[in-house]
């Protein structure tokens, strides 16, 4: 039975554009006859703008954070006033400006390990600022400190340096992606200069996809997720690569074991522009051919971008990332995967209050699985055209608003099976091409309510339609999957025919309303309370029925038998600094519940699978926690303490296809629920020369289903198991130590190198990636089985700059 049938698309955003007109006409009618102070803030010696700088006027309450092109817009009354800028890792300046009229300043500052005899350095108003803020769960990581801790093969890791801090673990070793807060990986939505990731990891989770060497900012939103964002419902990691040296030619890099690197930057352009390339490459494949193997691991990436600034008001970046990773186990496996990204931006100042970025974004995730005694190949991608408009509006000392809106096309490409030799007997299969459109609006405002009490509120309307072009599967009683009660298990429901819609036709269309409110009470300016809700919608899903990412896995849209997940998250917030800013303390408790979640029926099977409706339940997840995070600030020895205490499960009913459900419908750990996660990391400068740095991690086990028992059916043994996840991993836990060696310390050589010697691992704790059962072919005894990737990893790195 095919039938074909048709669905207008209609988007209307008038009322949400209502709202926005009318709270800028309020926010306009609320202005004073104030003067502003706007401009950039820059690094002196290479010209990168910096994302964060606090800028205050010293004395007042009047502050902001630059954007993340560095730009800031303070208004204030009439009058004089010394101005405070200050940065992490950076020396704060002071500057007298008297405000008789609007004015511009930028700012050139220095790294704190330059000698400034000109300005004034203080260290107060930065961290009153970041206690001040309504950002609830949000981490910031700093460049240089990410490069300080000791990571696997020695290679400086952007994920592995955030799973140190509370909330973001991974799923073992040799797994790529991470977690946060319980959350699966596909609920992350991991941003390259705008551009999305969708496999993060190279060499299945030894590395990341992120070259420190050409990365500027490094920002988790664990929670209370801004308006801006949309799409997932755990987290947003956003990453800035860097400008490029805009003041002179320089190079970075650095040789490893397992693979080696070089950053280069200069001006452009008469010194209008600069540009960044940055590449990285492992040998891991020639020194296995070397040694003669047969397998052989391998990848590659290429960081970059350039920037060109019109006028004064008006600036185009250009940036784009490319990564492969390529896989042989002999001459019987072989895969390769990897990410494709450009991103052409236009930063437009309408006036010293309005700043705006519009953004057209390209991204693409493939991979290649190629299994010659099968005799087939699989090829399969996703695809997204993302165009989007912010803008920020610095209206007054209490008023800044946000707004903007973005539209993203995908396309999902779940592969071509086709056979690699005249007389295989795979039957070539073309699986369905999926199109979707995913539009958003949103706004948000920053209100400074009292003195001591700042709110941050936003909303934003999301909309999702499954587009046509391709047949839909119908099924007996409208049922992809349906209970068997003779056999007590879930089976693939009756096709009865097909649905026909024609290109462009919807499908389905879904609307969410997705409001965001934090607040942050200032108790003095060393302590501050805050508390944070968000809501979240998630139209795409990643499908995988192991425990951790893989690049084989397939994304999916939202449609027919598919719901978006819908996800609410409340957290409550205590802050404080001791001893003037030498230590802080960050204690948070949370809740998270998420409707639409799916999960996979016992047996599914999701590879080559073109009706991935009959292999999943739809259920629903929730997690909550307390998270701990005691920091060291100052001194030659500088780090922190990391705890989190937390549940992460999972419910999954039969519904509509009958049966209990999925562990008889009762709640069961999802495979990312860690009951406690310690962290502590550490570094000690003993001298110019000399560094040294420390990890140290205990996590209880990941959850597992083992089997209870076993009976036999006609002579053959059959295993039973427990409830789902009922099991657990052995506990993980490794230290890594580094030792950083500077041998040249004069401060005007161009050539500057330093020494990592790194052991990851330094005790050889096996940590079980699995427990396999099986028995002895000899004795008949059952037996299991622990495999751990590695034991004790030592490596050595060179890193050089110049």
């Amino acid at each position: 039975m095919i039938q074909k049938r048709k669905q207008k698309i209609s988007y209307s955003w008038q009322k949400a554009m209502s709202i926005i007109v009318l709270l800028l006409a309020y926010a306009q009618i609320m202005a004073q006859e104030n003067y502003t102070i706007s401009g950039k803030i820059t690094d002196i010696a290479n010209g990168e703008t910096l994302f964060g700088a606090s800028v205050f006027l010293e004395g007042t309450t009047i502050g902001v954070v630059t954007n993340e092109y560095g730009f800031y817009s303070i208004t204030a009354p009439e009058g004089k006033y010394r101005l405070l800028i200050s940065y992490i890792g950076y020396a704060d300046i002071k500057q007298e400006v008297n405000l008789i009229r609007n004015q511009n300043f930028n700012f050139e500052i220095s790294e704190t390990s330059t000698k400034l005899d000109e300005v004034e350095v203080t260290a107060q108003e930065s961290e009153i600022a970041v206690l001040r803020k309504p950002e609830m769960s949000v981490l910031k990581m700093n460049i240089e400190t990410v490069k300080q801790m000791p990571v696997v093969l020695g290679e400086v890791d952007i994920l592995k340096s955030l799973q140190m801090l509370p909330g973001v673990t991974n799923n073992g070793e040799g797994t790529g992606g991470f977690h946060v807060r319980g959350g699966a990986g596909d609920q992350n939505l991991v941003l390259l200069d705008e551009a999305i990731i969708y496999n993060t990891s190279h060499m299945f989770g030894f590395f990341s996809v992120f070259n420190a060497d050409a990365i500027k900012d490094v920002k988790l939103y664990k929670g209370g997720i801004p308006a801006r964002y949309g799409g997932r419902v755990s987290s947003v990691l956003d990453v800035r690569q860097k400008d490029g040296n805009s003041k002179r030619f320089a190079a970075t890099g650095g040789i490893g074991i397992i693979s080696s690197r070089l950053a280069i930057e200069a001006p452009l352009f008469n010194d209008k522009g600069s540009f960044l390339i940055a590449g990285r490459r492992s040998y891991a494949d020639l020194l296995l051919k070397a040694a003669g193997e047969d397998n052989s691991v391998s990848f590659y990436d290429l960081n970059l971008k350039t920037n060109y600034k019109i006028n004064s008001n008006n600036r185009l970046y250009l940036s784009g990332y490319f990564g492969r990773d390529a896989f042989e186990l002999g001459e019987n496996f072989s895969s390769s995967y990897g990410n494709s990204t450009a991103n052409l931006r236009w930063n437009h100042i309408f006036n010293d209050k309005l700043f705006s970025n519009l953004s057209a974004v390209y991204s693409k995730y493939d991979y290649e699985l190629g299994i010659t005694s099968a005799e087939f190949d699989w090829i399969s991608a996703i695809t997204n055209y993302n165009l989007k408009y912010d803008f920020k509006y610095y209206l007054s000392d209490i008023f800044k608003l946000d707004f903007g809106a973005s539209g993203i096309r995908y396309e999902f490409d779940p592969g071509e099976i086709k056979p690699t030799t005249e007389t295989s007997s795979v039957n070539p299969r073309l699986l369905d091409e999926k199109k979707a459109l995913e539009t958003g609006v949103y706004i948000d405002a920053e209100h400074k309510l009292t003195q001591k009490l700042t709110a941050q509120y936003g909303l934003r309307y999301s909309a999702f339609s499954r587009l046509g072009g391709q047949p839909l599967a119908t099924y007996a009683n409208d049922q992809p999957v349906v209970y068997n009660t003779d056999l007590g298990i879930y089976e693939r429901g009756t096709q009865v025919g097909q649905t026909v819609y024609d290109k462009g036709d919807a499908i389905k269309t879904f609307g969410n309303l997705e409001p965001r409110a934090s607040l942050a009470y200032s108790i003095n300016d060393n302590a501050s309370f805050k508390a944070g809700f968000s809501r979240v919608a998630q139209y795409i899903h990643l499908l995988s029925n192991t425990s951790s990412a893989t690049p084989l896995d397939v994304w999916a849209p939202s449609g027919e038998f598919i719901d978006p997940q819908l996800s609410n998250q409340y957290a409550l917030g205590y802050f404080r600094n001791f001893k003037n800013k030498a230590y802080s303390i960050e204690a948070e408790i949370y809740f998270k519940n998420t409707d639409n979640r799916i999960d996979y029926i016992d047996g599914s099977d999701l590879i080559g699978q073109n009706n991935i409706e009959t292999e999943i339940l739809k259920g629903e997840s929730r997690a909550y926690g307390l998270e701990l995070l005691f920091r060291k600030n100052e001194g030659k020895f500088t780090g922190w303490i990391s705890y989190t205490l937390s549940k992460s499960e999972q419910r999954t009913p039969g519904g509509t296809a009958g049966g209990l459900g999925i562990n008889d419908g009762e709640w069961y750990n999802t495979p990312y629920d860690r009951t406690h996660d310690v962290s502590i990391s550490g570094s000690y400068k003993l001298n110019e020369k000399w560094s040294f740095g420390t990890n140290l991690v205990f996590q209880t086990g990941r959850p597992v289903t083992y089997p209870n028992g076993q009976y036999e059916y006609e002579g053959i043994s059959i295993a039973s198991y427990s409830d789902r996840n009922s099991d657990r991993l052995p506990a993980y836990h490794r230290l890594d130590v580094s030792v950083n060696y500077k041998p040249n310390k004069k401060p005007d050589a161009k050539l500057k190198g330093e020494w990592v010697l790194g052991i990851y691992n330094a005790y050889n704790r096996k940590n079980a990636a699995s427990v396999s059962f099986g028995q002895n072919i000899e004795t008949g005894a059952n037996e299991a089985t622990r495999t751990a990737i590695f034991g004790i990893v030592p490596s050595i790195t060179y890193n050089f700059k110049f």
